[in-house]
């Protein structure tokens, strides 16, 4: 028999509560405090675990989704598998819609938890965007099957809500002494979900948003984005004006510097939005005041990278042999009254 401490009831039950560690050598230099969030040891592998969960637990509550529902959403990889696995557990059907940047592997792992996966091939004509295409597929087949159900991660309070709790056990842990964030944006349900506990307990905390350039949101003129889920192509209904206090852009090649500076000097194997914002970081750190509490949220794992990012072969067929030489230019920082 067991007592039930430190059971949980089941596998979805285990989202969350994941680890907060400190970084001791990437700023060992720099007098402060980094604290890494490894939202990769959910049980789904990435932070999305959170969001999936709760739009899923919502709508079964609430009547939205019940037995026999055909769960539809459009995603890169980590929100789609989160969603796949919520799904396997209630026995629900998934259908998740891709496009060509999904790797091989997100695929493989969406089909074992039984989701159908649903691979759009041509580009937004006005935006050259694969996401605009993906949504109105998602929204077509909403349209052709009866009972059907749409997370619309990038417009459900669901998602936003999920990550309330993020960085409630980030406050916790460090007794609410936190004076920096950094927080991938995307959907910008992490930024606003931290955003809005931030502020409900007056914590005083600096946001930074780490977004790619090219990005819609932040990331200037449109460009060319080789790492799923750093940047989107679309403003998120989740954001809102000033939900950040700064935002720093980051190129491909810093998401992959950043990766593997992280890999090498802390022995964690993240993702690439993990290395966005240790490129963040180091694009600000002369700013930031000695003895400050700093956390970076790290969104998912390495291992889902390993034929991109830490591929030496990619990386030189992304990016010249200079890669592995050249040193990091800096990007534009830009602060935002609040």
């Amino acid at each position: 028999m067991y007592n039930g401490r430190g059971v949980t009831r089941d596998i979805l039950e285990s989202i969350g509560k994941t680890p907060l560690v400190r970084l001791n050598n990437l700023f060992a230099d720099c007098g402060f405090q980094a604290f890494a969030k490894l939202e990769a040891l959910n049980p789904g592998g990435s932070l999305k675990d959170r969001p999936a969960y709760n739009i899923i637990r919502k709508g079964l509550r609430h009547g939205l989704i019940h037995a026999g529902s055909t769960i539809i959403e459009s995603s890169s990889g980590n929100m789609g598998i989160g969603l796949a696995q919520a799904c396997a557990y209630h026995n629900l059907h998934f259908i998740c819609v891709v496009d060509p940047k999904t790797t091989a592997q997100n695929i493989a792992i969406l089909k074992a938890f039984g989701a159908t996966v649903d691979m759009v091939t041509r580009r937004d004509p006005e935006t050259g965007e694969f996401l605009p295409m993906r949504i109105a597929r998602v929204k077509e087949l909403v349209r052709q099957i009866p009972g059907s159900f749409w997370p619309d991660q990038y417009s459900n309070r669901a998602n936003a809500e999920a990550h309330y709790d993020t960085m409630s056990e980030i406050a916790t842990a460090l007794d609410h002494k936190v004076d920096h964030l950094f927080c991938a944006v995307s959907t910008c349900g992490t930024l606003a979900g931290c955003m809005t506990y931030i502020r409900d307990h007056q914590l005083g905390t600096k946001i930074w948003a780490v977004d790619a350039v090219g990005s819609a949101l932040f990331g200037g003129g449109k460009a060319k984005r080789l790492i799923p889920g750093h940047g989107a192509s679309i403003v998120p209904k989740l954001y809102e004006p000033n939900m950040e206090d700064a935002h720093i852009c980051v190129t491909d090649q810093e998401c992959v510097r950043g990766c593997r500076r992280l890999v090498a000097e802390e022995a964690i194997l993240a993702g690439g939005s993990s290395g966005a914002i240790v490129s963040a970081v180091d694009k600000v750190k002369a700013t930031i005041p000695k003895n400050s509490t700093c956390v970076l949220i790290f969104p998912d794992r390495g291992e889902r990278y390993l034929d991109t990012i830490y591929s030496d072969a990619w990386v030189r067929n992304q990016f010249g042999d200079n890669f592995f030489s050249k040193e990091m230019e800096p990007h534009e920082v830009m602060e935002v009254s609040v």
